[in-house]
């Protein structure tokens, strides 16, 4: 029950503390954010130009045009894992959304780990998203090629971690600043994204020269070799749809700072993740329906940038590329402040270093300003860490993707487990699947583990595409995976688990 006079926002924002109050914390984070915040909020981590732009080269190096299958593949996964979560967000509408759910589905223990994963997973993801400005930017004008000329391996990744430098702390600020500040930069964003999204849709297909028959069955001859075949390469180039679609939890991440986010976060979860696969798919087919070469060289190296310019000219071509930058930008806030909120909250249970010190929250400000440093930050090191690698962007972006699929693997198999013993209820009123939650959750499950596995897969034009060949960058994912997750529990178990627990300044009042 909530305490004290009635919050701004009225019945709903009563609604929301109270939720918050039954999981035993007080609200301080300042409620504000209204139904196009949420939705703004998941599709702009989605961010369909972002992702798009960032990998359409990879999937047409590896799996030709015909990658466009894995966009529908993978949209049909993660919509089952998306209902689940939208059940857990109208039950458990909280900060660090997947934290408190693998807390609340599987005990402390597959909660800390579960928010551990999604904390350094994010830390990894805002520094891979950040990369993408090198893919746009220099292609809009050579000034932005502050390193070198670009024509050797290594200009390109010097390059792409100085951008993405000066954007994380353009995030570090804009998230240090309050929530609103954020929601309205991130809003008026996300409103330029979609406009341009579906004006390109538009342009693109004023220019097509060719069928989708003959894009969605030209593979270049690709896994001819292999003993898989075709399949085995296609399964390669799905790492460029993968990557788009996740993320769609943080509308309810930022549950406590939203208006009746029991119903709204929902919404918002299923709105962002079917606005992405419809906008971006059509985009992705009419490109490659309209390229004036289908089998350029370009497409390969210059992406769907490189598409736009060729197709619509650089005049029309650059305005969609600053877009695009918008569409990135908006991206790195979206994931920064996902990360602030998952921090957030498993510090306030005293579940990180220094927990009092991360869970403090501005009273200028109304939001958690040390855990915006400290994640922007480590997303900056993760960067300057990786200068010299020119196989940066693949092997960043498929570390960061698998991290997000294993701990959303941490919801949603305790959630299975929970149906099984006819433990899980959903909320009376709320989002529920009904009879159709046992066999969406036994999806959710199985294509979150199949997905993992996939894309950890030891592929040298993944993890080790340039250079002398090493066995331990081959399993770069499941060494880097394996030290984060081992070596995190066993400091949980042996020092913080005897910590945890609410703070007391966090604790919810009980009459």
């Amino acid at each position: 029950m909530s305490t004290g006079a009635e919050p701004a926002g009225g019945r709903e924002a009563v609604q929301g503390d109270d939720s918050l109050a039954e999981m035993g914390y007080r609200p301080e984070l300042k409620r504000t954010l209204g139904n196009f915040h949420t939705f703004a909020a998941g599709i702009s981590y989605i961010s369909i130009l972002t992702g798009t732009f960032q990998l359409f080269y990879f999937g047409v190096s590896f799996g030709g045009p015909a990658y466009w299958w894995s966009w529908p593949m993978v949209f049909t996964g993660q919509l089952m894992v998306a209902l689940c979560f939208c059940e857990l967000a109208a039950r458990y509408p909280v900060a660090g959304s997947v934290y408190n759910w693998a807390k609340k589905m599987g005990g402390p223990h597959v909660g800390w780990l579960g928010g551990w994963m999604m904390m350094t997973a994010t830390m990894v993801t805002l520094s891979a998203v950040a990369l993408a400005y090198q893919i746009t930017l220099p292609q809009i004008d050579d000034w932005f090629q502050f390193v070198g000329d670009g024509s050797q391996p290594g200009d390109a990744a010097a390059n792409a971690v100085l951008l993405g430098t000066v954007l994380i702390l353009f995030s570090t600020l804009v998230n240090a600043f309050g929530v609103q500040l954020m929601a309205r930069i991130n809003s008026a964003g996300v409103f330029i994204e979609l406009i341009a999204a579906v004006a390109l849709i538009v342009f693109l297909a004023a220019h097509i020269t060719r069928g989708p028959s003959s894009v969605l069955t030209e593979t270049y001859g690709l896994g001819s070799g292999s003993s898989l075949g075709y399949f085995g390469a296609f399964l390669t180039a799905s790492l460029a749809s993968a990557y788009v679609m996740y993320g769609f939890d943080t509308a309810s991440s930022l549950g406590e700072e939203s208006h009746d986010p029991g119903r709204n976060a929902p919404r918002a979860i299923l709105r962002a993740l079917i606005a992405s696969f419809l906008i971006g798919g059509f985009i992705l087919l009419f490109a490659l329906m309209a390229v004036p070469d289908l089998h350029a060289k370009e497409l390969s190296t210059g992406g769907l940038q490189y598409v736009v310019l060729e197709t619509l000219g650089p005049t029309i071509g650059e305005i969609f590329l600053w877009c695009v930058v918008v569409a990135i930008t908006v991206c790195v806030l979206a994931v920064h402040a996902a990360g602030i909120r998952l921090m957030f909250a498993m510090a306030r249970d005293n579940n990180l270093p220094a927990g009092s010190v991360l869970a403090k929250v501005s009273p200028r400000f109304r939001t958690p300003v040390i855990p915006a440093v400290v994640i922007g930050t480590v997303g900056v090191i993760i960067l300057v860490v990786n200068i010299d690698q020119p196989q940066i962007f693949s092997v960043i972006t498929s570390i960061a993707i698998i991290m997000i699929y294993v701990a959303y693997l941490l919801v949603t198999v305790p959630m299975l487990i929970q149906r099984l013993r006819g433990e899980w209820h959903a909320k009376e009123g709320r989002f529920s699947l009904g009879r159709f939650g046992l066999p969406i959750n036994v999806l959710a499950v199985l294509w979150g583990a199949a997905m993992s596995l996939n894309l950890a897969w030891p592929r040298a034009e993944v993890y080790n595409a340039t250079g002398p060949q090493h066995w331990y960058l081959r399993w770069g994912a499941f060494l880097f995976i394996g030290i984060v997750a081992l070596g995190g529990f066993a400091y949980y178990w042996f020092v913080q688990r005897h910590r945890t627990g609410v703070l007391a300044e966090h604790r919810a009042e009980v009459p």
